[in-house]
C-alpha cells in the first residue's frame, strides 16, 4: 500500500509547483489526449510517444516526483498485462505490420505485431498514471478544489453545484493517503493476529475480507467526523463564501501552455 503515491501532495519549490491549478489541468488533460491519439503509422506513433516519454521524464525530473515511486506504483499492473498479452495474441488483429510469426504454439501463430501493440498500450498507461501522479504531486488538493470549482462556475446558470461537487472532489483526494495509511495499519494489525496476505489463495481472500471489513468501519466513522466537525464549524455550501488564496495566471503559466498546445498540435 505504500507504493502507491496518487493523491499525495509534496511540497518543493519548482517552477511547476507554481503553475496555476487550472492551468495545469487543462495541460494535463491536452497531453493526455495527444498520448491516446492513435497514428495510422507505427513508426509516427512510436516517434510521439517517445516525444512524450522524454517530456515526462523531464516534469517527473523538474517537479522532483520519483521516478523509483513511478515504478514501484506500476507493480500492481502485472495483471493488466498478462491479460493484454492474452487479447492481443488469440485475438489478433486482422492485419500485421510484421507477416512472420514469432513462434507457434501448437499450429497457432503468434505474432510479435501482438507484443508490440500490448506494450504500446502499457506504455500510454504508463505515461498517463506518471501525469496524474506529477499533477498530484505538484499541486496542494485545496488548489485543486479551487481549480474544479473555476471551470464549472458556468454551470452555475443551470444550477449546478459546482462548489459541492468540487468539495467532494478534495475531500476524496485528501482522504486517499489517509485510507491508505489506514490500510497499512489495519494490514499490521491483522498480520500480528495470523493474518496471512501473501500465500495461498484461500487464505489471502480470508485476510482480505478481514481487512476490508474493518477498513469500511473506519471509513464511515472518519467520514461522519469530518461532516459533524464541518456542521459545528457552520459549513454553509450554499453561502457566499470568500477564499483566502486567490488563484493568478502567471507569464510562467502562458509558457507552459504554449509549448504543451505545441507539442498538442
Amino acid at each position: 500500500m505504500n507504493n502507491l503515491t496518487f493523491g499525495r501532495y509534496t511540497h518543493f519549490n519548482t517552477c511547476i509547483h507554481k503553475l496555476d491549478p487550472r492551468n495545469k489541468i487543462l495541460l494535463m488533460v491536452l497531453l493526455m489526449i495527444g498520448i491516446f491519439f492513435q497514428f495510422t503509422m507505427w513508426s509516427t506513433s512510436l516517434i510521439m510517444s517517445g516525444c512524450y516519454l522524454v517530456l515526462l521524464i523531464v516534469l517527473m525530473i523538474i517537479s522532483r516526483v520519483s521516478i523509483v515511486d513511478l515504478f514501484k506504483s506500476l507493480r500492481s499492473m502485472w495483471l493488466m498485462v498478462l491479460i493484454l498479452l492474452i487479447i492481443y495474441i488469440f485475438i489478433p488483429s486482422s492485419t500485421h505490420t510484421i507477416p512472420e510469426p514469432a513462434f507457434v504454439i501448437n499450429g497457432y501463430e503468434v505474432y510479435w505485431d501482438s507484443f508490440c501493440r500490448a506494450g504500446y498500450i502499457i506504455l500510454r498507461l504508463v505515461m498517463m498514471i506518471s501525469l496524474t501522479m506529477i499533477l498530484t504531486s505538484t499541486t496542494r488538493p485545496m488548489d485543486m478544489t479551487y481549480a474544479f470549482e473555476w471551470y464549472m462556475n458556468p454551470l452555475k446558470a443551470i444550477h449546478f453545484p459546482a462548489h459541492e461537487i468540487a468539495m467532494t472532489l478534495s475531500i476524496a483526494l485528501r482522504f486517499i493517503p489517509t485510507l491508505l495509511e489506514e490500510t497499512n495499519r489495519i494490514m499490521k494489525a491483522q498480520e500480528s493476529r495470523g493474518a496471512d496476505f501473501s500465500h495461498g489463495f484461500f487464505k489471502r481472500f480470508g485476510a482480505i475480507i478481514s481487512l476490508i471489513v474493518p477498513l469500511f468501519v473506519s471509513a464511515i466513522e472518519r467520514s461522519e467526523e469530518l461532516a459533524n466537525a464541518m456542521e459545528v464549524r457552520g459549513y454553509d455550501p450554499k453561502a457566499k463564501r470568500t477564499k483566502y488564496r486567490l488563484l493568478h495566471f502567471s507569464f510562467r503559466d502562458i509558457i507552459a501552455a504554449v509549448v504543451c498546445c505545441g507539442i498538442f498540435a
